[in-house]
């Protein structure tokens, strides 16, 4: 990846107070150029402007970083698990695993050929706490502290497909555009959207959030 990219990801992480050492810097770069390299053969996303995957990938899912750290550092276990659901090109599941490595990340998706890229990925950036999974969410039996998930499906299927998944403890964290508020009000009775987080990606000029959903206690 060309030096322009690096100076721009070093000062996206700098505008994210988001502290990474030279490892963590060189593997999502790395991760950009194994993520270019196997679109010209899989259609793992629609962008190919390096800038743009920069910005609209990288930067966006790092943005998320900071709250899932906090949250992860508010949990009793040493050992949390993620399951990211409908990875595709390992967005933001591959991000998380970079940037959190006590974390334990399996990414999940329909499509064999991108839970087979995960897998590479995996081999390739040296991650031994990341694991690309080919399966339907619904199959996945749980718990995992988190469920995420980036521009996958409304917050209603979300929760429903993947409540297997969930723990009593357990959070969904759903990556969002503009504040979705149709979708809140489509959620189940048993799905409590606790807050809404406004997010900034550095770069990027489009309105981003997380929604942090819980099962409502019976």
């Amino acid at each position: 990846m060309s030096a322009d990219l690096r100076s721009g990801l070093e000062a996206g992480l700098a505008a994210l107070a988001l502290p990474l050492n030279a490892t963590q810097i060189q593997q999502l770069l790395d991760f950009a150029a194994l993520l270019s390299k196997w679109n010209k053969v899989y259609n793992l996303t629609a962008l190919r402007n390096p800038q743009e995957m920069l910005t609209h990938h990288l930067l966006d899912s790092l943005a998320a970083v900071p709250p899932l750290l906090r949250h992860l550092g508010s949990l009793p276990t040493a050992a949390p698990r993620l399951l990211d659901v409908g990875s595709g090109g390992g967005l933001p599941g591959v991000v998380f695993a970079i940037c959190c490595p006590q974390l334990d990340v399996s990414c999940v998706d329909t499509v064999a050929k991108k839970a087979a890229f995960i897998q590479q990925a995996a081999a390739s950036l040296r991650l031994p706490n990341l694991h690309g999974i080919h399966a339907r969410v619904e199959n996945l039996a749980g718990p995992f502290d988190v469920v995420s998930c980036r521009a996958f499906a409304s917050l209603a299927d979300f929760t429903t497909w993947s409540r297997a998944a969930m723990g009593p403890q357990s959070v969904w964290l759903a990556m969002k555009g503009k504040h979705p508020a149709e979708e809140i009000a489509a959620l189940a009775p048993a799905v409590e959207l606790f807050h809404v987080e406004p997010l900034t990606v550095p770069g990027l000029d489009a309105e981003r959030c997380i929604g942090w959903l819980r099962q409502r206690a019976q």
